[in-house]
């Protein structure tokens, strides 16, 4: 089965990108609400048909890590779970996954690329650097990875073959956590295998991970209690400095990740969670709409995000000079 997202006929306007008083490119896609009790309080669109959660799905690959027996702590549980922006910060834990793991960088099968954070970039070129899967975004997710075949004994050359025992794990991990099968599975663009899911799943599973306990008796829940606390506790890692994802998890308490084309999923301290797809692929305005729904279901103050908003890049300019916003623009 292939999965099809959704139409556009299926799609409601999500957000909309004001220049001048004039509504010049509007957002349609899909979100859902789930409330502290796991109930749908809000649907918008068609939050039951699948979708590819692309890096909105590495929580869920950290935790299979680390129930393969990896004990990832602190910023090491962070970085398998980043899309991190390549600072020397970043780099250097992704550095002691492989040292862990006694492999050197080339072991890494994510491909390269340049560092997200444009400073790091910046000083990457002026160093005489050339792309290289160290500076992708993913390659923390992939060091964790190969830390875990180690550890097990598995073959690092296919780590990332479907079929793999570690992609096995990880697909059983999805399924608990979420309570369903997936449904169609493609090829992330990291090259990891990437399970199609409802956003209505995908919510169940990031709520499970948010209020998980470290004191459950299920390996399984502590392991996701341990990565939730550690995201909450270092923002900085899962994506960096001035960073959306990070300024979230820094400003709010909110745990919080976004995912290529249009996805992001936050969940608020009570467990309210929000997951989203943008349908034509643009992250720009998913984090001010997952913010939005969360406010609106009472689980963050609206004063906060409205004081979040100069920090999330939401100004349209004409000539330098602020001309409009980037605003959410759901029907209430």
């Amino acid at each position: 089965m292939s999965p099809a997202v959704f139409t556009g006929a299926q799609a409601v306007e999500l957000a909309v990108v004001e220049r001048s008083g004039f509504v010049e490119s509007r957002h349609v896609g899909s979100a859902v609400v789930l409330g502290p009790d796991g109930s749908v309080v809000r649907s918008l669109g068609a939050p039951t048909e699948p979708i590819f959660p692309r890096s909105s799905m590495k929580p869920f690959q950290a935790i299979a890590i680390m129930g393969a027996g990896v004990p990832l702590e602190g910023t090491a549980a962070v970085l398998a779970t980043a899309s991190h922006g390549g600072t020397p910060a970043h780099l250097s834990v992704v550095r002691g996954l492989l040292a862990q793991s006694q492999l050197t960088e080339d072991a890494l099968q994510c491909p390269a690329d340049w560092p997200l954070d444009s400073a790091a970039r910046d000083d990457a070129i002026r160093a005489g650097e050339s792309k290289k899967p160290l500076f992708m975004n993913c390659s923390g997710k992939h060091a964790a990875m190969l830390l875990a075949c180690t550890v097990n004994g598995w073959s690092t050359e296919n780590y990332l073959d479907p079929q793999h025992p570690l992609q096995l794990l990880i697909r059983d991990t999805i399924e608990r956590l979420t309570g369903e099968k997936v449904v169609a599975t493609g090829v992330d663009g990291c090259g990891a295998p990437v399970h199609a899911m409802a956003l209505t799943t995908l919510a169940r599973g990031i709520q499970r991970i948010a209020t998980a306990s470290e004191g459950s008796p299920f390996a399984l829940y502590r392991n996701a209690a341990n990565l939730k606390n550690a995201v909450l506790a270092n923002g900085w890692a899962i994506d960096g400095p001035g960073r959306a994802n990070t300024v979230v998890i820094d400003k709010l308490g909110v745990f919080t990740k976004g995912g290529a084309e249009g996805v992001m999923v936050m969940a608020a301290p009570d467990g309210t969670t929000v997951t989203l797809k943008v349908l034509d692929g643009s992250l720009r305005a998913a984090t001010i709409v997952a913010l939005s729904l969360l406010a609106d279901a009472g689980a963050v103050e609206r004063s906060a995000v409205d004081a979040l908003v100069p920090e999330l890049d939401l100004a349209v300019f004409g000539r330098g000079v602020p001309v409009g916003e980037i605003r959410a623009s759901y029907a209430a």
